[in-house]
């Protein structure tokens, strides 16, 4: 058969894509994506065949024009970065990428469509020529009624997916292109979502699904320390800017735990300054080649990150900044693997508390060794593309 994925220029929901794709590409079938395409062209192995969508088509410069997005949305929090993120982000990216989807289907003539929960457009031109269609739910928070303790806030969400389906003449029927109504396969599992029992027979839960991907050159992996309990300390590519005041505990939290851990820091060195001799400070780290040899990993509560993390058997630090990083976090503390802390408001003391606490108490390592078994049953993305093979 023939899939297209449809996918948003984002590394964390491009690369469970690269997993499955790869799959079923092993298994005889052919795979393309459609979506921006000078950002997919570096999230994709280098084979991929792309099929452009999105901004592209009216002619703008695409890495400019998210980067000008990115400025304005680093320092956004709460409600203000929800509206952002629907309002400047999700509809427009829609809207472009709806008329190189159309073309991508008939072009590609796809079997089938699998469409992230952020890449809007997808399901749009799916239903309108007819094709079946999954949802790749690449973070597990819209999964969990984020909105039923702020019904105001989940109607805007609904008014605002609404008026897009109306745009299309999708409007008047029942339905939310954020799930599809035949497969939604969610790249976690109920032992860090919560229970399955609420979730529909079509709700797959797989487990992560992790794609080869190009690790960056140079990783002194001699300075590692084998004497000392390792941490990765990572806010993920598009947080970094913001984390100043963040990176200043960080420095606090190594140099008072010295004689125990070695900090691991990805972030660039002009937001770090002088940082202690036994702190290991990179822009990029090779983070699936390098999770192995951790014993804990402090973040942003990116999905990725976390799921990556746990299927390591590491325990976490999470401290959220926005969008559906509170809702993960939230999950890893449920689950009993890690703790969270304040980003904004976080001392050195109290981060060096938090790493002391998943360092030495069992209990956050048993509970991310449960999860990382919970994972590996799941299948990942075999199982995956089994779900998607028994569609057609």
């Amino acid at each position: 058969m023939r899939v297209l994925f449809t996918v948003p220029p984002l590394a964390g929901h491009v690369n469970p894509t690269v997993a499955v794709g790869a799959e079923l590409a092993a298994r005889g079938h052919e795979v393309a994506w459609t979506g921006p395409a000078p950002a997919l062209a570096a999230l994709l192995p280098a084979r991929a065949r792309i099929l452009p969508a999105g901004e592209e088509d009216e002619g703008h410069e695409t890495g400019g024009a998210y980067a000008a997005l990115h400025e304005r949305w680093r320092d956004l929090r709460g409600v203000g970065a929800l509206r952002f993120l629907w309002e400047e982000a999700l509809v427009p990216l829609a809207r472009a990428m709806v008329p190189g989807v159309t073309r991508a289907v008939q072009a590609f003539e796809p079997d089938l469509l699998v469409a992230d929960q952020q890449a809007l457009a997808g399901p749009l031109v799916a239903r309108r020529f007819g094709l079946p269609w999954a949802t790749s739910a690449s973070t597990s928070a819209e999964l969990t009624r984020p909105f039923a303790d702020f019904p105001k806030v989940g109607e805007w969400v609904a008014g605002q997916i609404g008026g897009l389906l109306a745009e299309f003449g999708a409007g008047g029927e029942d339905w939310d292109p954020r799930f599809s109504e035949r497969l939604v396969l969610v790249f976690s599992t109920p032992e860090l979502v919560g229970s399955a029992a609420g979730f529909p027979s079509h709700f797959a839960f797989v487990g992560p699904a992790f794609g080869a991907r190009p690790a960056p050159p140079g990783f002194p992996w001699q300075r590692l320390d084998p004497a000392r309990k390792r941490v990765l300390v990572s806010l993920g590519t598009l947080n970094q800017e913001a984390g100043g005041r963040f990176y200043r505990s960080v420095l606090g939290a190594a140099e008072r735990l010295a004689g125990e851990a070695q900090l691991v820091l990805a972030a660039p060195a002009s937001l770090i300054g002088d940082p202690p001799g036994h702190l290991l400070l990179q822009e990029r780290v090779p983070q699936l080649e390098l999770l192995p040899h951790l014993d804990a990993v402090v973040c942003h509560g990116g999905h990725n990150t976390v799921c990556e993390s746990l299927a390591h058997g590491l325990p976490l630090v999470v401290a959220p900044i926005r969008d559906d990083q509170p809702i993960v976090a939230r999950q890893v503390v449920e689950a009993g693997a890690g703790v969270r802390v304040r980003f904004g408001r976080t001392r050195a003391e109290e981060l060096r508390d938090a790493l002391t606490a998943v360092l030495d108490d069992p209990g956050p390592r048993r509970a991310a060794r449960r999860i990382q078994a919970s994972f590996a049953a799941a299948g990942g993305a075999a199982a995956a593309a089994d779900r998607l093979e028994k569609l057609l």
